[in-house]
């Protein structure tokens, strides 16, 4: 593991911790720096400052994780590969199975669905949509939820699906408004969850593995660890299908490249144990006069560069060479000691349990990555303890072997940190291109969002010229209909002034009453008859008013006016001065001429035609 910033290793014990984000495999170089530019963002000096934020803004992390989990994904992207994949991993995968075998496919990695969604949509083609509901299912995993949500919504804009050819879009996209929905009953068989590769458990039974640009997030350490788990979780002869900044070159054992341009792998079978060193599975000599036989086999055994000893089942020293001497210590003299008496047994490593497991399991044990100081030189040794067996099984003893493997283990180092070195390398490259890349989409996104504002501006600003018309020619009516009122205000003043003086010049009293006889006129003649101004009148029952009208002779006559009969009479009353004077009262309807119709009241008009003494 890269060294860091103690302050860094305690931000992401507590994101592992706190939220269940296992970033401690990530390579810190690219991680640093992710993180950094989000303390710039939420102006914060340090670590520890940003752990203090963290706790009070929990509103954070999602913010955090959308920065570090860098989610560049889209449907075929490069296509050549997935016209491979089609062509030369499917077809095949597909004939070799039964034909009513369950496909089992893991997308790790899936972000927001494209690469899974493109997956269903290729088998879908090959397969046919009966075959592929029926017999395939597609395990999409990821760590961010925001975009494991975002999958399991199925819905992209027309942007995100350009990359789909025009007659697959029509085939698995369904119009939803301004977007595009993926096809449901297609959709049923990817199954979304959440799983990090670092610390879950695999999925099994696995066909086909696909984990695009992954892998190059992580430390060397970590990706060996997570290919173990790939290896484990495929069938044998099963297929992994990386992306292109990935490359497995220090993974032989477990995976044998396809395709290495189109990053397309096959799981290694798994390594069988060799067999065991049992003298009787050895040739025999062929008989003839050969001699010394015993004397020649001590020397070979002597003279092996390897230090090698023999136990008697008893675990008593039986027989050592000269490089077990000289390395150890051990010579002749200690032939016939218990082996459990030496240093040797217990350092440099502990051998005793080992001779044991041999004995009892009747098998080879290897003890590896023992490390020998010899005097400030550290010494690499692997130990194999094979045990030794008569004709008919019975245990003889015990062979072990010291192999010093000190050069071969640098060797390997200085490999494993060179092509550490490289992929690092490589990685962050491709790690480079793919932060330039969705800082590009970004700026792309933000020039399309100001062309859209721009566009609404303008909508809208044609939309307020347009109402603004509109109001001028509301504005319009508004004042050709206030002229006409003005014009018919100015003809009503012009009828009432001319129905007042046409009352004002006749001879007689005049009344016009209601429906309900309230008085609606009181000309000034009927002032001058019977002594009340008009503002002591109107609105009042004609039939309540205070004047020498005798109203039981005339209630008659009214109710025949308003049910349109006219009527009149002349009637003994009293005038304003208490004079006795004979009036003549004429009741005619106001209204409409049709008798059938309601009349909207009555005229009354009242003259004094004689006087006399009371």
């Amino acid at each position: 593991m890269e060294p860091t910033d103690p302050g860094f290793e305690s931000l992401l014990t507590y994101l592992k911790e706190v939220r269940g984000f296992d970033f401690t495999g990530y390579k810190r170089s690219s991680l640093v720096r992710r993180v950094d530019r989000r303390l710039s963002q939420v102006d914060v000096a340090g670590y520890p400052d940003y752990l203090d934020h963290l706790q009070v803004h929990p509103d954070e992390f999602t913010a955090l994780f959308n920065t570090i989990l860098i989610n560049v994904t889209g449907f075929f992207r490069d296509l050549d590969a997935w016209d491979y994949l089609r062509a030369e991993v499917l077809g095949p995968l597909l004939a070799a199975k039964p034909p009513e075998a369950v496909i089992r496919i893991w997308c790790a990695g899936c972000a927001s669905g494209e690469e899974a969604y493109t997956l269903a949509m290729v088998l879908a083609e090959t397969m046919g949509p009966e075959a592929f509901r029926d017999r395939v299912k597609i395990y999409a995993t990821d760590v961010d939820e925001e975009q494991l949500n975002d999958a399991r919504q199925a819905v992209y804009t027309a942007r995100d699906i350009e990359a789909v050819p025009a007659e697959l879009r029509k085939r698995y996209f369904e119009p939803a408004g301004d977007r595009f929905m993926f096809r449901k009953d297609i959709r049923r068989c990817v199954i979304f969850g959440r799983n990090d590769l670092v610390q879950d458990a695999p999925i099994s039974r696995i066909d086909l593995l696909t984990c695009r640009n992954t892998l190059m997030y992580f430390n060397a350490e970590t990706q060996a660890k997570i290919l173990r788990r790939f290896h484990f979780a495929l069938n044998d002869g099963g297929a992994l299908f990386l992306g292109k900044a990935e490359m497995l070159l220090s993974h032989g054992r477990l995976f044998t490249p396809v395709d290495l341009k189109r990053r397309v792998f096959r799981r290694a079978p798994r390594a069988t144990p060799p067999a065991g060193s049992d003298p009787a599975d050895y040739p025999r000599l062929p008989p003839g006069p050969m001699t010394h036989l015993d004397q020649l086999r001590s020397e070979a055994f002597a003279v092996n560069p390897l230090a090698q000893m023999v136990l008697t089942a008893d675990g008593l020293i039986a027989i050592t060479n000269r490089q077990l001497e000289k390395v150890f210590g051990v010579s002749t003299r200690d032939v016939g000691r218990p082996f459990r008496d030496l240093d040797l047994s217990y350092r440099p490593v502990e051998l005793r349990r080992s001779i044991e497991q041999a004995q009892v399991e009747r098998r080879t044990v290897r003890v590896t990555g023992v490390e020998w100081n010899r005097g400030g030189d550290i010494t690499h040794l692997e130990v194999q303890l094979s045990p030794l067996t008569d004709a008919d099984g019975s245990l003889l003893g015990v062979h072990v072997v010291f192999q010093d493997v000190t050069v071969a283990r640098h060797l390997q180092d200085d490999l494993e940190h060179a092509n550490q070195q490289l992929e690092t390398a490589y990685e962050e490259l491709q790690s480079t291109n793919e932060e330039l890349e969705t800082t590009n989409e970004e700026l792309q996104s933000t020039v399309e969002e100001l062309e859209t504002t721009n566009e609404e501006l303008q909508s809208t600003n044609e939309e307020l010229e347009t109402i603004n018309e509109e109001l001028q020619s509301t504005n319009d009516e508004l004042q050709t209909i206030n002229d006409q009122l003005r014009f018919s205000t100015d003809q009503l003043d012009e009828t009432n002034a001319f129905l007042d003086a046409v009352l004002t010049s006749l001879r007689a009293g005049v009344a016009v009453v209601d429906q309900d006889l309230r008085i609606r006129t009181w000309n000034r003649q009927a002032v001058e008859l019977w002594g009340l101004r008009p503002n002591e009148v109107i609105g009042q029952h004609f039939l309540n008013l205070d004047i020498g009208l005798p109203f039981e002779r005339l209630r008659p006559m009214l109710r025949g006016a308003l049910a349109g009969e006219p009527g009149e009479a002349q009637i003994e009353a009293v005038n304003r001065r208490g004079r006795a004077v004979l009036v003549r009262v004429s009741c005619v309807p106001l209204g409409p001429a049709n008798a059938s119709e309601g009349k909207d009241g009555a005229i009354i008009a009242m003259e004094s035609t004689e006087a006399r003494s009371v």
